[in-house]
C-alpha cells in the first residue's frame, strides 16, 4: 500500500518523476497530462462530468496501453463491469451515492475512490466493511494541508489518502502543501536505536545488490534527485557511485508490508553494486542477468573471430540459429530436452536483444504491459508456421515427427560403434526424478495425515481422487455385492493366482539352517513373516487387480498376519470389483480406499481406522515414491519399503530371428503403461531393412491401441541402441540393468547364463513380458531405473525376515571364550570380554 496517493493535472508537472518513484500516480483524464506512454502503475481518473466525449472504448484502449487501473463514475463503472477485470476497476464514489452501489458492482470492482468533504475515520471504516476485500481510497475536497498522521492515521484503517497535486510540493512543508517525502514517510517506523531503515537494493529485475541502511534525510533526496542515496552507519550521508562512478538510477522505492524496510529498485552503473566491482554483494551473478552482462561485455569486446562476434556481425548467422533452437525447442519432448533446447534459445535471443539495445528489464516490462492488455488477439499461429507447412519445411519437424499427431510414430537410433564413452553414458541413463523435490511436495501431505488422521484423508481424497467418503476403510469380511465380476475375468484370475502361489511357495523358508562352526558353537538362522504389511495398488491409468496378485500372494504364503491393501477409490468411491476379489483371494485384513502420499502416510503412521504396518510394498506415482522414500528414513513411522520405484521399462534385445511383430508388440506393451515409459531395443546387428519392419510394426500395432495418446509420447522418448554381436548387447543390458529383459536371440536360453542385472528376464520368443506381468507365476513388482544392480524384485522373502540363533556349550565357551576376550580388549569394551571371563572363571571352578 502506497503512504499516499497523488492527483496530477498539470502537463509536464515537475513533481511527476519523484512521485511516480515511490508509488503509483493518478492521471486526470480531465487534462492531457503530455506523457508518450502511461508510466508503470498509473491510475487514469475519469470524472463523467468533465469527459464527457470519453466512450467504453477509449477506457479499455487506455488499458491496453499500460493503464494500471481505472477510476470511473457509478454509470461508466456498470457498463464496464464484467468486461473488464475487477482488479483494474475502481468507483469513484461521492458520499451521498453510497446507498446506489449494487451487490454487482461491488464484486466487480477491486477499490473505491471516495470523494468527501472531510476526513471521518468512523464512516471510512464502516464503509471498509461493506466494500469488503476492496481498497478505499479518501479523496477529501479540502484546501487544508494534509498532515503526515492523518496518512498513517487512514493507513490504521487500511485505507489511503489521495493528495491533489497542488497540495504538495518539493520544497519545504508550508501551511498550504506537504513535502513529497514527508508525506512518503509519514507510516515508515525503525526499531533500530539509530532510527535508521533496513534497505534493500535491486537491479530492475528484481535480483538482490545488496543490503544498506536509510534514513529520513537520505530518502528524501533520492526521492528528490532520484539517485541512490543512503545513510553510511560510520560516515554519514552516502551518495552511491560520488567517488567510484558506480551511480544509481533509482526506479521505484517501496515500503514492505510492516513499514519498517524499503526496497530500492535501481539502474546500476559502473563496474557493480559491491565494492569488490560486481554486480552484489552476496554472490556473482547467475543465470540470465549474468548471461546479460556477459554478452553486454562481448558487445563492446568480444574478440575477432570470435562465435559471439560473429553473431553480432552476422545479422543472418543470428536469425538462422533463432529459428534453429526455436525448433528444436520445439521438437523437446523430456523435461531435461525441453530445459536444454530453451536455455539455448533465450542466449541467442538474448544475443539479439542486446545487439539492439534492448535488456532484461525491457523485456520484463513489455510483458507487464501485455499482461495489461484487455482485448486479445485470437492467439492463431500464422500461415508460414502452421503444423502442416513446418512439417514440409523444417529439418526439426522429421526429427520430431514421432510426436505429431498424424506422424508416424518412431523411435530415436544410436549405434554403440560410433558413440563416445559421454554418449553411451547418456543411453543409460533415465530421465532425472529430482526425489529430493518431491519429498518437499510430499511432505505436508504426509505431516497432515499423520496429524489429523481420517480427517486428512478425507479431504484429500475428496480433493485428489473427486470422491466423498464416509469411511476410507472397508474391513473384512468384504460385500459379496463388491466382488461381482465377470466369469471369464474371475477365471483368469483364479489360475493366475494358483500359477503365482506355487511359484511363491516354492520360495519359502520352512527349515532351520543350523551350523556347527566349532565344537559346542551351533548357529541357526530361521525366517518369521513380517507381521503387517501394506499393499499399494495404483489405480490411475488403469486397473491393477494384477498387483493385487503381486503383492497379496507372497504375504499370504509368507504367513503376514495383517495384510493391509491401499487403493484409490472410483468416483462413486467404490473400490473396482476385480481388485476387491483378489483382495478376498489373498486374505486382505483392510482395503484402504486412499490413493497417493496420504495412503503412504496412513499405512505409514496408522490413523483412528487405518492400522499402522511395519513395511510397505508396490509401485505408483512419483508422488507414491516420494512418500515412501520419506516415510522410511522417519524414525517415528518405524516402516520399511520393498524398493525405489520410477517409470516402467522394457529393454529387448533382437537379432536375426527376432519377428519384428513380436519385438513390436513387446515394446508397446511396457510403453502404454505410462507417458515416462522406458523403452530400449538392442539390435544385434539388423539390417536396414529388419530395423524397419520393426518399426513400421511399431507405428501400425500403436495406433490399433485404445492407449496411443501414450504410447505416442512414450515412444519418441524410447532409443533404439545398435549393437554388434549378442556379448555387445548383453553388456550394455547388463550396464542399463532393466526391469524387464526380453531375449529374442537365437539360443535365447544359453544367453541367460551372462545376464547379471535384470528385474526379470523372458527368455525366447513366445515368452511375452505379458505373461510375467500377470499369470506365470514370476512377480511383476520389479526394480527400475538402475536398481536392478542392487535389488531383487518383489518375492516371498521380501515378506519375511531372518533371525539367527546360537547355543554355545560348556565346551564350546572354553574354545571361544579367548578369541572373544582378545577382540573385546583390542576394541577397549571391557564389559564384553568381562561377560565372558566371568563365565570362563566360573568353569575353571567347576573343573577344579
Amino acid at each position: 500500500m502506497a503512504a499516499f496517493l497523488p492527483l496530477l493535472t498539470e502537463d509536464n508537472s515537475p513533481l511527476f518523476a519523484p512521485l511516480n518513484r515511490v508509488g503509483p500516480v493518478i492521471l486526470d483524464a480531465s487534462h492531457s497530462v503530455a506523457l508518450p506512454e502511461p508510466p508503470q502503475h498509473s491510475y487514469l481518473l475519469v470524472d463523467q462530468d468533465n469527459n464527457s466525449a470519453i466512450d467504453v472504448q477509449d477506457i479499455i484502449a487506455w488499458l491496453d496501453e499500460g493503464v494500471e487501473k481505472v477510476i470511473l463514475p457509478l454509470p461508466l463503472a456498470k457498463e464496464l463491469i464484467g468486461v473488464i477485470p475487477s482488479e483494474r476497476l475502481l468507483l469513484l464514489l461521492d458520499v451521498a451515492n453510497v446507498s446506489a452501489v449494487t451487490d454487482k458492482v461491488r464484486n466487480g470492482i477491486s477499490g473505491v475512490l471516495l470523494k468527501t468533504p472531510s476526513i471521518d475515520l468512523d464512516f471510512i471504516s464502516s464503509l471498509s466493511k461493506f466494500f469488503v476485500g476492496s481498497i478505499i481510497y479518501v479523496f477529501p475536497n479540502s484546501t487544508t494541508r494534509p498532515t503526515p498522521s492523518s496518512i498513517r492515521e487512514l493507513r490504521s484503517i487500511g485505507a489511503t489518502l489521495v493528495l491533489s497535486e497542488f497540495q504538495l510540493t518539493l520544497e519545504a512543508t508550508s501551511t498550504t502543501q506537504l513535502n513529497i517525502a514527508e508525506g512518503f514517510l509519514a507510516p515508515i517506523v525503525s526499531d533500530r536505536p539509530d532510527g535508521l531503515f533496513p534497505t534493500v537494493v535491486t537491479s530492475q529485475t528484481g535480483h538482490s545488490l545488496g543490503l544498506v541502511y536509510s534514513s529520513k534525510q537520505s530518502i528524501a533526496e533520492s526521492i528528490f534527485t532520484g539517485k541512490g542515496v543512503y545513510q553510511s552507519r560510520k560516515h554519514g550521508l552516502w551518495r552511491k557511485g560520488e567517488t567510484s562512478g558506480a551511480i544509481q538510477d533509482v526506479v521505484r522505492i517501496r515500503l514492505d508490508c510492516d513499514s519498517d524496510s524499503l526496497e530500492f529498485r535501481v539502474i546500476q552503473h559502473g563496474a557493480g553494486f559491491c565494492h569488490l566491482n560486481r554486480q552484489s554483494c552476496f554472490a556473482e551473478a547467475s543465470g540470465l542477468p549474468a548471461l546479460e552482462n556477459t554478452l553486454k561485455a562481448r558487445l563492446q569486446s568480444a574478440p575477432e573471430g570470435s562465435y559471439t562476434k560473429r553473431l553480432f556481425n552476422d545479422s543472418n548467422l543470428l536469425q538462422s540459429k533463432i529459428m534453429e533452437e526455436a525448433d528444436e525447442l520445439c521438437a523437446a519432448t523430456t523435461k531435461e530436452d525441453v530445459a536444454f533446447e530453451a536455455a539455448d534459445l533465450l542466449y541467442f535471443a538474448l544475443t539479439k536483444c542486446i545487439a539492439s539495445g534492448v535488456s532484461i528489464a525491457d523485456i520484463e516490462r513489455s510483458l507487464d504491459r501485455k499482461a495489461k492488455k484487455i482485448t486479445r488477439r485470437p492467439g492463431n499461429a500464422k500461415q508460414q508456421w502452421s503444423k502442416k507447412e513446418s512439417a514440409q519445411t523444417s529439418p526439426a519437424s522429421q526429427k520430431s515427427s514421432s510426436t505429431d499427431v498424424d506422424g508416424p510414430i518412431r523411435m530415436r537410433t544410436a549405434d554403440l560403434s560410433e558413440c563416445s564413452p559421454q554418449e553411451r553414458l547418456q543411453l543409460l541413463l533415465r530421465p532425472v526424478l529430482k526425489s529430493d523435490e518431491m519429498i518437499e511436495k510430499v511432505k505436508p501431505i504426509v505431516k497432515a495425515v499423520r496429524e489429523r488422521g481420517d480427517k486428512a484423508l478425507l479431504e484429500f481424497t475428496a480433493k485428489f481422487d473427486k470422491a466423498q467418503l464416509a469411511s476410507t476403510v472397508v474391513f473384512t469380511p468384504f460385500p459379496p455385492e463388491t466382488m461381482i465380476i465377470d466369469e471369464p475375468v474371475r477365471q483368469a484370475i483364479n489360475v493366475a493366482y494358483a500359477n503365482i502361489r506355487k511359484f511363491h511357495e516354492a520360495q519359502i523358508h520352512d527349515s532351520k539352517l543350523v551350523v556347527e562352526t566349532m565344537p559346542g558353537v551351533v548357529c541357526s538362522r530361521f525366517a518369521r513373516p513380517i507381521a503387517r504389511v501394506g499393499l499399494y495398488v495404483p489405480g490411475g491409468t488403469a486397473i491393477l487387480p494384477s498387483t493385487a496378485l503381486m503383492l497379496g500372494i507372497p504375504a499370504q504364503v509368507a504367513g503376514c498376519r495383517e495384510i493391509v491393501l491401499a487403493t484409490p477409490p472410483r468416483a462413486d468411491g467404490s473400490i473396482s470389483p476385480e481388485v476387491m476379489y483378489v483382495a478376498h483371494l489373498v486374505g486382505a485384513s483392510a482395503i484402504l480406499k486412499v490413493g497417493g502420499a496420504q495412503a503412504v502416510a496412513a499405512m505409514a503412521y496408522g490413523t483412528e481406522t487405518v492400522p499402522k504396518v511395519d513395511k510397505i510394498f508396490g509401485p505408483g506415482n512419483q508422488w507414491v515414491t516420494a512418500a515412501k522414500m520419506l516415510v522410511q528414513n522417519d524414525t517415528d513411522a518405524l516402516v520399511s519399503i520393498d524398493m525405489p520405484a520410477g517409470p516402467s521399462e522394457v529393454l529387448v534385445i533382437a537379432d536375426h530371428t527376432a519377428n519384428p511383430a513380436f519385438v513390436a508388440a513387446d515394446l508397446l506393451s511396457q510403453a502404454e503403461h505410462g507417458v515416462d515409459s522406458q523403452v530400449v531395443l538392442v539390435a544385434v546387428d539388423l539390417t536396414s531393412e529388419h530395423l524397419a519392419a520393426i518399426e513400421k510394426e511399431v507405428d501400425d500395432q500403436a495406433h490399433a491401441l485404445s492407449r496411443m495418446d501414450i504410447v505416442r509420447q512414450s515412444i519418441p522418448k524410447s532409443v533404439i541402441v545398435k549393437a554388434s554381436n549378442a556379448d555387445e548387447a548383453i553388456t550394455f543390458s547388463n550396464d542399463y540393468a532393466p526391469e524387464h529383459l526380453i531375449l529374442h536371440l537365437e539360443n535365447a536360453s544359453q544367453v541367460v547364463a551372462k545376464v547379471e542385472n535384470a528385474g526379470s528376464v523372458f527368455v525366447g520368443p513366445y515368452t511375452p513380458e505379458s505373461c510375467g506381468d500377470y499369470a506365470s507365476g514370476t512377480n511383476h513388482t520389479l526394480p527400475t531405473n538402475g536398481y536392478a544392480r542392487q535389488f531383487s524384485g518383489v518375492n516371498t522373502l521380501s515378506f519375511q525376515k531372518h533371525i539367527t540363533s546360537q547355543e554355545i556349550t560348556v565346551q564350546g565357551l572354553t574354545k571361544l571364550g579367548p578369541v572373544v576376550t582378545t577382540l573385546a580388549d583390542c576394541e577397549g569394551l571391557q564389559a564384553h570380554a568381562n561377560a565372558v571371563r566371568i563365565r570362563l572363571h566360573q568353569i575353571a571352578k567347576i573343573s577344579v
